[in-house]
Formats: C-alpha cells, sequence, structure tokens
C-alpha cells in the first residue's frame, strides 16, 4: 500500500517521463523534417576545399543546362548580374584524381556527347587546385584517346569546338563536365561575357595588369642577373 503523498509523487514522476518522451519524439521528427527538407532544396552550399571555391549542389536541375541558360542571358543582355562571381562551371560528374580512375569512369561518362552515332569536335581544358599529382599533358592525352575511341570521326578543334571537355582537379577529386559555347561566352567567365565587342577590342589592344606585371617581373630578373656579374666581375 502506497500513502496519498507517495502516489501523487509516483504519478508526477510518471508525467514527468511521459512529457521526456514527448520531447524527445517531437525532437527527433524535428530533425528528420529539417533533414529531409535540406535534402529537397533545389540549391545547397557545399565545402569545396579550395580557395576562391565555392560548390553549389543542385535538385531536379542539370547544371550544364541551368549555367548555360545564365550565360546565354547575360551574353545577349549584357546587363551584368554579379560583382563576385568571376566563373560558373557545371559540374556533371566527378571521380577520384587518379588517371586509372579518371580512364574508366570518363569512358562512360563521355558516351551521351561522343559515342557514335554522336560525334562533334571539342577541345579539353584542364586546371588544378591544391593537387601536384597529376600531370596536365597525360590528363588532356588520355581524356582525349577516349574520345576517340567512342567514335573516330570526333576531332579537335581549338579554335571553336562544339563540346568542349572541361577538367577541374581540386585536391583529390576529378570534376568533370562538357559544355557548349565554351569560346562564344569566354571560357564561362561571367565578368567577360557582359563585355560589348566594342569594349573587348578595346582591353586586347591595350596591356593587362597581368600582362605588364609579367613584363616588370621579366625586367626586374634580368636587371638581377646582370648586377650578379658584374659583382662576380
Amino acid at each position: 500500500k502506497f500513502s496519498d503523498h507517495e502516489e501523487r509523487l509516483s504519478g508526477s514522476d510518471r508525467e514527468e517521463d511521459e512529457d521526456d518522451v514527448e520531447a524527445a519524439l517531437k525532437k527527433e521528427v524535428g530533425q528528420i523534417r529539417a533533414s529531409t527538407e535540406q535534402k529537397l532544396r533545389r540549391f545547397q552550399s557545399v565545402e569545396s576545399g579550395a580557395n576562391n571555391v565555392v560548390f553549389i549542389r543542385t535538385q531536379g536541375i542539370e547544371p550544364d543546362n541551368l549555367v548555360h541558360h545564365i550565360l546565354k542571358d547575360m551574353h545577349t543582355t549584357k546587363k551584368k548580374k554579379t560583382r563576385v562571381i568571376l566563373r560558373m562551371l557545371p559540374i556533371s560528374g566527378t571521380c577520384k584524381a587518379f588517371m586509372e580512375d579518371m580512364k574508366k569512369y570518363t569512358e562512360t561518362f563521355f558516351e551521351p556527347w561522343f559515342k557514335a552515332p554522336n560525334k562533334g569536335t571539342f577541345q579539353i581544358v584542364y586546371k588544378a587546385r591544391n593537387n601536384s599529382h597529376m600531370s596536365r599533358e597525360e590528363v588532356i592525352k588520355e581524356l582525349a584517346g577516349i574520345v576517340g575511341s567512342l567514335n573516330p570521326e570526333n576531332k579537335v578543334d581549338l579554335n571553336n569546338p562544339q563540346y568542349t571537355v572541361v577538367v577541374e582537379i581540386i585536391k583529390t577529386v576529378c570534376c568533370l563536365s562538357v559544355v557548349r559555347d565554351y569560346v562564344l561566352f569566354r571560357k564561362y567567365n561571367l565578368q567577360e561575357v557582359v563585355k560589348s565587342n566594342k569594349e573587348d577590342a578595346q582591353q586586347k589592344s591595350s596591356p593587362t595588369e597581368e600582362q605588364n606585371s609579367e613584363v616588370v617581373e621579366a625586367e626586374t630578373e634580368e636587371k638581377s642577373s646582370k648586377e650578379v656579374k658584374e659583382e662576380n666581375k
């Protein structure tokens, strides 16, 4: 037998336990909903692991079509719609940044564009960040060979290709995409694609800061070497 006081205490404890269970369930349901909503978001930022590089994961949207639409609009309207983004590149596939992994992956990845009866002219552009074990020449040679093996009628065109194979190495990850109008859209540079033909011609006629800095570096090195020779004499 329990006294009234003991019964009141035990009833209170049971209510607190029920409250704790209910709170825990609500918390778990909230976490599941938040996780589901995050997965269903159309755009989600992902850590890239490299400075000045941002990944945006898309849901239900083809990245190559999205980026091509944005660049086409900017190229047509000549309206600058961003101040801080330099380039926007779609990433349609990823694999480990090792030659054997890349060869195996691209044999299937390239098929929609280059496997017979599909064909086209192409070029391969390569950039590596925070990675020193990959060879640019080897990567381009091997991937070009794979494109050629899918259809011998695929030809290299470095001036105005139908397709550009973009290879971006970031640490140990290889990011791949096959894009259109790479030359027309100024290498997918958002700052350059909005420039008029007149502005572009003026920029080409005058040396850029980067070119000037290269000249200064060359002159500095030449002077330094002359000074060293004179000191040796």
